[in-house]
């Protein structure tokens, strides 16, 4: 028994096969090998000749579909022209190079676009750190009512100058360990309520003043403390070898979450949506800049805050690592806005 003739259709498939099959080889092969390599590997004339033969496959790929070409043959045509179309279309840039446009371009020119919430959420944790201040001048228990326990850890307004003092450079029996303690505190509270703040700025942008507002009530408090028992000085050093970060990136999340509540207070010309999705672009950079700070911030708390005895040294790390900041935030990323 003989078997059956092959039919028109699959004559015509490998008559058409035949015919290019040679062009769709050489394709793949380049294919291949822009995607192990990168399209930036292959030499001019491969580029060129990459996308003629990308061309002709689309080509073959559209009439095999209007003849009605059998099926392998359209699946295999269309999984070589979804590869080649990824290779010359698609961004050919890797997530290193993404993560460094990020650090270079995005975040700098989204802060530089974000001035207006920016200045809410400083002025929030300036308001506060003054009002703290002013009321624990008021009233010594008003400290009691911003600080958490967990933070003060001893340092209440009963304690001695002898004992404040000690806590700062490296004279108390316990001084290690309850820094250490107040390190991890701080960090974790600033951690969570910077990403409560940003999320909740959707709000009409409220909760995040009201919250950077309070934590700037705590410092104030906090500072008052120490500048009571005439250690003003002191403790600015202490605290500014990590705290010039960390409470600038809480008002960079305050600044965030603003964003996200401006876009629905003030839409402008657009609907409250459009807005949202164009500041939110922002707001996201805003928040990973704050999460990247307050990194850098509890590092600067675990090296360096009581190795350096110094005030004085802790006031230059401090504040120089701040101009840093502020050199990267203004002037990177100005050549691709021009």
């Amino acid at each position: 028994m003989t078997n059956a003739a092959p039919s028109l259709d699959q004559i015509r498939s490998a008559r058409f096969r035949t015919e290019r099959e040679a062009g769709w080889k050489r394709l793949d092969a380049l294919v291949l090998q822009a995607e192990n390599n990168g399209l930036h590997r292959l030499g001019y004339d491969e580029a060129q000749e990459l996308a003629s033969l990308y061309r002709q496959a689309m080509n073959a790929l559209s009439v095999a579909r209007a003849i009605s070409m059998d099926r392998a043959l359209l699946s295999y045509l269309d999984a070589l022209c979804a590869r080649a179309y990824l290779v010359v279309y698609a961004p050919q840039e890797s997530l290193r190079g993404l993560f460094a446009r990020l650090i270079t371009h995005g975040i700098p020119q989204a802060v530089r676009r974000s001035s207006p919430a920016l200045l809410i959420g400083f002025v929030a944790m300036l308001l506060g750190i003054l009002l703290g201040a002013a009321l624990y001048d008021l009233d010594k228990s008003w400290f009691y009512t911003f600080v958490p326990g967990e933070l003060a850890s001893g340092r209440t307004p009963e304690a001695s100058a002898d004992y404040l003092r000690s806590t700062l450079f490296d004279g108390g029996q316990d001084s290690h360990d309850e820094l250490g303690g107040f390190a991890t505190f701080l960090f974790s509270h600033n951690t969570q309520v910077a990403i409560l703040t940003f999320a909740l700025g959707i709000f009409v942008t409220l909760p995040s003043f009201v919250l950077t507002f309070y934590n700037g009530l705590i410092l104030g408090a906090f500072w008052k403390v120490f500048d009571e028992k005439g250690l003003a000085y002191e403790i600015t050093g202490w605290l500014s070898i990590h705290g010039v970060t960390e409470m600038a990136a809480f008002c960079i999340a305050c600044a965030g979450g603003a964003q996200l509540g401006l876009a629905v207070l003030l839409p402008g010309a657009v609907t409250r949506r459009e807005a949202l999705r164009q500041r939110g672009r922002d707001a996201v950079k805003l928040m990973i800049l704050a999460g990247l700070m307050l990194i850098s911030a509890a590092i600067l708390e675990g090296f360096f805050r009581q190795t350096v005895q110094s005030t004085e040294a802790r006031l230059a790390i401090g504040w120089g690592i701040g101009l840093a900041w502020v050199l990267w935030l203004t002037l990177s990323g100005r050549e691709a806005e021009a």
